[in-house]
């Protein structure tokens, strides 16, 4: 029985209904994740899930593989999350424009601390899906796709149709964006650098995409050894990043249920 993407493909490439579902079915995880963060909401995700799906059942022949099956799916997925924002009522009243001086979102109230650490956990959870909501979607869909569902610079640049330069440039913005709503919530405030100070928020963004040279990498990690503000400036950011890392919500079982009962009616349908 195949189990890798490329023999699931092979297989059901060649009229294998079992493995098409098998296929689409390991991966729908990854495209609602993505329809959640870029709609906002449960239903729409849902719609999002369910056409993507539907659409990538219906051209599995002419996918010969040359991107992944996942870079594939993302790319379907984000012409429907397109479609979906525009009419989609969980779309954000105002979103934070990163382009103009002030754009970056104002810090959230801080959380209550308390004992009750699940209930803290679903605050930050929340802060930060606000954080990522309120970005423009040219960099709400960056952020996404690199951090939260780990793809690398190319393979989004690839999805988005634009250099992989621009990718890194939306990113640094949109990391510091979201990290000064989060920022807050995480008990880390990370004070205002003292004048004089490096970037270090951005140095570190663009330390992390490889993008600064050894030398400039050196003298970082030296102020940082001696500046506590830039050190808690970057901590910040990597417990931003970290965040965004983790899994996010599973299927709910409605949704896949629902979901897989559209793709078999697809796949059982007559030829027209």
């Amino acid at each position: 029985m195949p189990t890798s993407d490329t023999e699931l493909l092979a297989s059901a490439r060649a009229g294998d209904r079992a493995a098409l579902e098998r296929l689409l079915e390991r991966h729908q995880g990854r495209v609602f994740r993505f329809g959640m963060k870029m709609c906002g909401g449960e239903d729409d995700a849902k719609d999002v899930l369910q056409e993507t799906l539907l659409a990538a059942a219906r051209n599995i022949r002419d996918f010969r593989g040359a991107s992944a099956v996942s870079t594939w799916l993302y790319t379907i997925a984000r012409s429907f999350c397109i479609k979906k924002r525009r009419t989609s009522k969980f779309a954000p009243e105002r979103l934070e424009s990163l382009d103009t001086p002030g754009g970056e979102a104002q810090a959230v109230p801080d959380a209550a601390r308390g004992p009750e650490e699940e209930l803290a956990g679903r605050q930050v959870q929340a802060a930060l899906q606000d954080a990522i909501s309120a970005l423009d979607p040219m960099y709400r869909e960056v952020l996404v796709l690199r951090d939260v569902e780990g793809l690398s610079a190319s393979e989004v640049a690839g999805i988005l149709g634009l250099s992989v330069e621009a990718v890194k440039s939306r990113l640094h913005r949109a990391r510091l964006a979201v990290r000064e709503r989060v920022a807050p919530v995480l008990g880390a405030p990370a004070p205002a650098a003292e004048p004089g100070c490096p970037d270090v928020v951005e140095l570190f963004s663009r330390h992390l995409e490889g993008e600064i040279s050894g030398d400039v990498c050196a003298s970082l990690e030296a102020h940082l050894a001696r500046c506590g503000r830039c050190r808690a400036r970057c901590d910040s950011l990597r417990a931003t990043l970290s965040l965004c890392s983790r899994a996010g919500p599973e299927v709910p079982a409605r949704v896949e249920q629902s979901v897989r009962d559209a793709l078999r009616r697809f796949l059982e349908a007559p030829p027209a």
